[in-house]
Order: C-alpha cells, then structure tokens, then sequence
C-alpha cells in the first residue's frame, strides 16, 4: 500500500524526445530544473495524482537472459547507489525512451526525472524514481491589455490534471528488480512504455493474487452458480466469497471451497472451471496464498451486490454481514400470480 502524501520532490530534469521515425530529435537539459517553491505543489501534484486514483498493480523489472540486462534496472541501481547522479542518469534514461521512440504512432513530448524522498510503501519510507512523459497539448486561452480592449491569445500547453505515461520506481526488492507502479493513459502504444522501455513484467504479489483469484469468482459465478441456481445464490456465492477474503489472512482454497459452496455438485463445477480459466487470471498454481486487505477493498466496491427485479423492484445484499440475506430472504413461487417472488423478514424498519 502505497501513501504519496509525505513524498518530496529532490530532484528534477526535464528533457524532450521525438519520434525517431520523422526525424525528430532529442533535447537533454545541461542541468537539473531550479524548481521553485510555489510550483512544488502543483508539479508534484502532477506527477502523483494519477498513482493514487490508481489501483495498485505492481510490475518489477525482467529480461529474458537475466536481470542485469535491463537497461533500466541498473539506471536505477546506479541512482539508488548515489543519488547525486540522478540528473547524469536521466539523460540515459531519456535516450534509452528515445531509441524506443520509433513507431509512427509514438508521439513526441517532455521527459521529466524525478528523485523523490520519503514515499511510503508497506508502511515503510524510502526513496522512489519517478519516470515520467507529457505527450498531448491542449489549447488554452491567455488575455492581455492592449490599449482600450482586451485581447484574447490562444496557446499550447500540458493539462496538469492528467498526466500521459508515468512510472515510480520504489527501492524495494533490488534482487527481485524492486517494486513499480506505472500509469499510462493512451493505450494504443502500451507495449512500448511498459515493454520496449521499461522492460517490466507484473508482480505476482498477494495483491495481484488477491484481485486475480475474486475476478475468477466473479466469473464463476456469472458463468457457474447463475444459471444453476439463481440470481439469489450468484450474489450470496460473492457475498461469502467476499466475507472470507475479508475475515482470513490467507487463502486456503479447500477451506474456502467448504466456507461459500452450499451446493456440494458446484465444487466439482468449480475445480472444471478452474482448469479452464486459470491461464485467463494466471492462477494455475494457486492455492494458497497471503491476501492483501488493499485488494479485497478495491474488489468489493467493484462487485455488484444487487438483485434487479423486471417490476422495478430491487433487493440490495450485504457484503459486510452477508449471513444476513441466507436467514432473512426467501425465493419462492406464487402460483395465483404465477411469478417468483422474495420474502424479506424483519423487525423494525431502519431510518436512512
């Protein structure tokens, strides 16, 4: 879990990359930007505001022959050596991105490098290296006084409240290729930040796990518990499915197979299923495992939790308490009115 409030911007380059393939050039800044102090908030802002609205998926460096090939991962390891080399480091960084840069699609931006102090991660503070590329222009409009009249001046400029490509480098797992988040809101050259450049592979934490293995049982139970039993049951199986991610420390999958199947003909459906989808989650091999909390919260939100009638009624379920709806919701069937219906026990009405 990451927490971004107490970071401190140290250092920052700024340079400026084309696309190799319309002969665009390269810019390295001789020396670090002077950055004053009323604009700290703001380009700190910038850099980071896209890494807290973001789900937290961790990457960590690779290579096909071996970890100290990537290109990246020893810039990085240089910097976190000594610090006072980051501004020589980033014009390598920023050239590395520009021999990357060479796909028609690619667009042509600014380049900053940051060394960042006191991020937060697990709890625990270090430094971070943040990478990051503004690429799309927007026009905005600028007025000034000439004479009697005030004239309006349309200019180019960086949107501050979306950042393009980005990635935070932790010093955390060095032998591992340390832990890394990355953001990129134009996905049509996706491969090329986080492959060609950054060189990176997802982390397969308790965090990637956790979200993993609840999308397979969404789906599961989408694919599975819906059509063989009902609507009810479908978000009753997420319900108690969410009540256990939410109560254990770690996934035991026997023990959560005999905690939210009430229908022992589902288990068999389920491991069937399993072997199927597994590659799809790459949860092969899982079995076990830790499960992050930051996970399960972000899961829960996701997960809809409500029964929708076609009489515009609907029925709302409970993740926090979900052995609620198994003791106070019944489904049968009417056959004066031949229809299905819900019956709801209760003793008092609660005030909203």
């Amino acid at each position: 879990m990451i927490n971004l409030f107490n970071a401190q911007i140290e250092s920052l380059s700024i340079h400026r990359v084309g696309n190799k393939s319309r002969n665009e050039g390269i810019f390295l800044s001789a020396s670090p930007y002077n950055l004053e102090d009323e604009i700290k908030p703001l380009i700190k802002e910038f850099f980071l505001k896209s890494f807290r609205e973001k789900e937290e998926n961790y990457y960590h460096f690779v290579h096909e022959a071996d970890l100290e090939f990537n290109e990246l991962y020893n810039f990085a390891n240089a910097v976190f050596d000594s610090s006072d080399r980051i501004h020589e480091v980033s014009k390598k960084i920023t050239t590395l991105l520009f021999e990357q840069s060479s796909h028609p699609h690619i667009k042509s931006g600014e380049v900053y490098v940051v060394y960042f102090d006191n991020m937060q991660l697990d709890n625990e503070k270090m430094p971070a290296i943040g990478i990051f590329k503004s690429e799309l222009k927007h026009d905005f409009l600028q007025f000034e006084e000439k004479g009697s009249v005030l004239d309006m001046i349309v200019q180019q400029g960086i949107n501050l409240n979306k950042l393009d490509k980005g990635a935070l480098i932790f010093n955390k797992n060095r032998a591992e290729g340390y832990k890394i988040l990355s953001v990129d809101s134009n996905r049509y050259d996706t491969k090329y930040w986080l492959e060609n450049f950054l060189g990176v592979d997802v982390l397969a934490d308790e965090n990637f796990n956790t979200k993993n293995y609840l999308n397979f049982c969404k789906n599961f139970a989408k694919d599975v518990v819906l059509p063989a039993e009902d609507k009810k049951e479908e978000v009753m199986f997420m319900n108690r499915s969410m009540d256990y991610f939410a109560k254990n420390d770690k996934f035991e999958e026997s023990n959560f197979l005999n905690s939210v199947i009430d229908n022992p003909q589902l288990v068999p459906e389920f491991q069937n299923y399993k072997v199927e989808k597994a590659p799809k989650y790459k949860i092969e091999d899982l079995s076990d495992f830790p499960i992050a909390n930051t996970a399960v919260t972000a899961a829960r939100k996701k997960i809809k939790n409500v029964i929708n009638l076609d009489t515009n009624i609907q029925i709302k379920m409970d993740f926090v308490n979900p052995e609620s709806a198994e003791k106070f919701v019944e489904k049968g069937w009417d056959e004066e009115k031949q229809m299905y219906y819900y019956l709801v026990y209760f003793n008092k009405e609660e005030k909203s």
